[in-house]
């Protein structure tokens, strides 16, 4: 039996917007949050004194990471090398560079030979030495549609060809890995992929239109006793038999992850099948208060709003209050007391939402049936603080609209006589704009 950690989707350097720089470390706040749940990880995988670390892949939001966010990484994953624990790191969609043609974060391990590091960037089954023995791990990392599309025969094919033989060249070599199996050996297929039945976050948008949806038929093979995912932010069990599992990230991005319980998972994995515990992290805590105060007399807005903040959980939390009032509303409301009801939080934010009252057409006034002066008239008649104005108002408009019809008593800047040919030319451009 094989005993190991599966955690993905760290994204070490996400989500910096919502923090703030911390004067003791010089560090952002929520890059400290993503540093102690990756901590958290490692600390389990020591205290249960793990035969195997899988990580699924996005390690941080893009290929390119600050010196300092990489050593902060480094610095975690270095604790499982000098503790003697193989560890496998599979480069996903955010690890690779110019879509995986140019390398990827994680190849540096590879690079400097880190003793029991193993980096996942091409399908491949690696046979891996444990303290429980021998295990034998398939990677496959993120796949481009650039994969097939830069072969010459992909050419002029359509997009729905393209994806179908991209999935038929995958179950192809997927099946010759499996093959290449050996019976009574733990076989576990590390994957980041976007599984067709998996419930999909904010990452499905990340990477729209660049990757490929993976149905679970062709990778739930009986030849591997645990499927070890990454790619999808929300943990679930996608299989049983075998264990399908994507563990999620290990921190909250932003609002759209704001249910979602973060975590890893311990998985026991031998040559028959898999048992799993999902470990949760306390991760920062994502809250939206959201209030309607649209039915609300002026007096009690302020109270309502004092009212669902009192409720909430308010304090190192990431907060948003957004909230609908009426501009008769707006006098009623101290900003400054909800500052100070929300200054425990880790961050927030203030959204109001201004509603204006519907416009109300007035009785007959159809201007797609009216003459203009038709309808300047009836709409005059309605408004009694214009009576003063009305004699002018309808001179105006009939001077304006005469100038219109008729180009030759605009005249020009030099007193001169309009060209005909300029004025032909005015009239065809002025003619679909009637």
């Amino acid at each position: 039996m094989v005993k190991l950690l599966h955690l993905s989707d760290i994204h070490l350097g996400g989500g910096l917007a919502y923090g703030s720089i911390n004067p003791a470390t010089g560090l952002n706040t929520r890059l400290e949050d993503f540093v102690a749940s990756l901590q958290r990880c490692i600390d389990l995988a020591l205290d249960q004194a793990v035969d195997l670390v899988l990580f699924g892949g996005d390690a941080f939001p893009d290929a390119t990471p600050p010196p300092r966010h990489q050593e902060l990484f480094a610095q975690q994953f270095r604790r499982l090398a000098d503790a003697g624990i193989p560890t496998v790191l599979l480069v996903g969609n955010h690890d690779q560079y110019g879509q995986g043609q140019e390398g990827n974060s994680l190849a540096i391990y590879r690079a400097l030979g880190v003793a029991g590091f193993v980096v996942g960037d091409r399908l491949q089954t690696h046979w891996i030495e444990t303290r429980s023995g021998p295990v034998q791990v398939t990677t496959l990392p993120w796949l481009n549609r650039s994969t097939l599309l830069a072969h010459q025969e992909a050419w002029g094919l359509d997009p729905e060809v393209l994806v179908q033989e991209l999935l038929r060249r995958l179950d192809l070599a997927l099946e010759g890995e499996t093959r290449r199996l050996q019976p009574g050996i733990p076989a576990i297929l590390l994957a980041h992929v976007m599984v067709d039945t998996a419930r999909h976050g904010a990452e499905r948008h990340l990477s729209l239109g660049k990757g490929l949806t993976v149905p679970l038929s062709l990778l739930a093979r009986p030849a591997y006793q645990y499927v070890a995912l990454g790619h999808v932010h929300c943990h679930q069990v996608l299989c049983r038999e075998p264990l399908v599992i994507y563990p999620g990230s290990i921190e909250r991005l932003d609002f759209g992850e704001e249910k979602e319980e973060k975590g890893c998972v311990l998985a026991e994995v031998t040559p028959t099948g898999a048992s799993y515990e999902f470990w949760p992290l306390p991760t920062r805590t994502f809250h939206t208060i959201r209030l309607d105060l649209t039915p609300y007399p002026p007096q009690q807005v302020q109270a309502k709003l004092l009212e669902a903040i009192a409720k909430a959980p308010v304090a190192g939390s990431i907060l948003r209050l957004i909230y609908r009032l009426r501009p008769d509303q707006l006098d009623c409301l101290d900003e400054r007391a909800l500052h100070q009801a929300l200054a425990s939080a880790f961050s927030y934010t203030i959204a109001p939402e201004v509603v204006s009252p519907e416009r109300i057409r007035l009785p007959g006034l159809d201007p797609n049936r009216l003459e203009p002066l038709t309808a300047l008239e009836q709409y005059l008649a309605d408004r009694s603080d214009l009576a003063p104005l009305r004699n002018e108002l309808l001179a105006a408009a009939r001077q304006l609209l005469s100038e219109a019809a008729d180009p030759l008593l605009e005249g020009n800047a030099n007193g001169e006589e309009p060209d005909p040919a300029s004025l032909a030319e005015g009239e065809e451009q002025q003619l679909p704009l009637f």
